[in-house]
């Protein structure tokens, strides 16, 4: 499954870091992050629940970029 959310970042460096801090969260297959149209790209490994797994990804793209914002 593939969900495209809206998020907001300050630069295309963070939103790099954003990036890969999804594509490293358990359940994502493959995420990207356009800093110009401000879109998180997020495809879920097959059975995950996607509400669950954004948790965590806003979780740990706040780690790594924490005025960063996810909306879900």
């Amino acid at each position: 499954m593939k969900k495209v959310y809206k998020i907001d970042v300050d630069c295309a460096n963070c939103a790099n870091k954003m990036e890969q801090a999804a594509k490293k969260t358990p359940g994502v297959k493959d995420a990207s992050v356009s800093f110009m149209t401000l879109k998180m790209h997020v495809e879920f490994d097959e059975g995950q629940d996607p509400a669950a797994v954004m948790q965590q990804v806003r979780k740990n793209c706040k780690k790594v970029e924490d005025d960063c914002e996810i909306f879900l």
